[in-house]
């Protein structure tokens, strides 16, 4: 494996409660209560030729989320936009990752932490693939996971909130260490739900399937690419699947803001081959997120 270049020892800039800071001294306590306890909330952009993709909503998301886990952020839709757009531009980024985070900080220690102080900070990096290209181009192999997204009577399943993806975190190390890009999760019911951070799609008979989204996030990709097939004339069907439908499809591509649209060769034991309606959908999806590009072509 390549040498990492851990993450606090870089250089750039990183927005932080307002101010551009130098990449370093973006810091936070040892007791910050986020970090004992999860009270953070936060969204994954990206930008293309200098320009964050459906960044509003994001946004809002964001606040979204934060309100989910009963606190506010101090900031708002306009100005979190504006941080992140400060950021990139900041670090002379083009096409970049973006992570704009909310948290509560260290004034109080324990569950409650009602006057906490509510922090917000961005950064951007480059972040090429979120899969090694190689595997990309034949389509991602997938595990089954253990761990199901939980009821959301037990969790704020709607929220992109931190402690939420703890169980990604085991069930993508599962699926490294077996030989898989990533992992299938069902929901609490047993019906098939998510990937550790990406949603899912499964094509036959030249229609795409794709579970309802009731307890995981609804993904601002996953959005984003069912108003594209459905500008194509291509039906969506959102729909409970159950695992053992699995080997019916012929065609599976996952979404997801680092995961783009990812095509899929395997789920286990079910094999699938990316062929016209994964290819199209590539195509118009990298359409839409560089419409620049798109505009000097025509």
């Amino acid at each position: 494996m390549a040498d990492l270049v851990p993450y606090h020892d870089r250089d750039g800039f990183i927005w932080f409660d307002g101010q551009l800071v130098a990449w370093r001294d973006a810091k936070v306590h040892l007791l910050t209560h986020a970090l004992h306890y999860a009270s953070s909330v936060f969204e994954g952009e990206r930008a293309y030729d200098g320009e964050i993709f459906k960044l509003t909503e994001h946004s809002e998301r964001l606040i979204f989320s934060a309100k989910t886990l009963d606190f506010d952020i101090p900031y708002t839709v306009a100005e979190i936009d504006q941080a992140c757009r400060d950021t990139v531009a900041a670090n002379n980024l083009s096409d970049c990752y973006v992570r704009p985070i909310a948290w509560r900080g260290s004034e109080q220690m324990g569950v409650s932490a009602q006057q906490s102080k509510i922090h917000l900070a961005v950064a951007a990096w480059n972040w090429g693939s979120y899969f090694p290209m190689e595997q990309r181009l034949k389509g991602i192999r997938i595990a089954h996971a253990q761990y199901r997204r939980p009821d959301p009577a037990c969790a704020p399943a709607k929220a992109k909130a931190a402690g939420l993806y703890m169980i990604c975190t085991i069930e993508k190390h599962r699926a490294e260490r077996a030989g898989y890009s990533d992992a299938l999760m069902l929901d609490y019911r047993g019906r098939v739900a998510e990937c550790t951070g990406a949603n899912v799609f499964l094509i036959k008979d030249g229609a795409i399937h794709t579970p309802d989204p009731d307890c995981f996030l609804d993904g601002i990709t996953r959005r984003t690419v069912i108003s594209l097939a459905r500008a194509r004339g291509i039906e969506v069907i959102e729909r409970i699947i159950m695992p053992e439908e699995l080997g019916s499809f012929t065609e599976c591509f996952i979404t997801g803001t680092a995961a783009e649209i990812t095509p899929v060769s395997e789920i286990g034991e079910h094999r699938y081959k990316p062929a016209a309606i994964t290819e199209t959908l590539i195509n118009d999806y990298t359409d839409a997120v560089r419409p620049k590009k798109r505009a000097a072509a025509e």
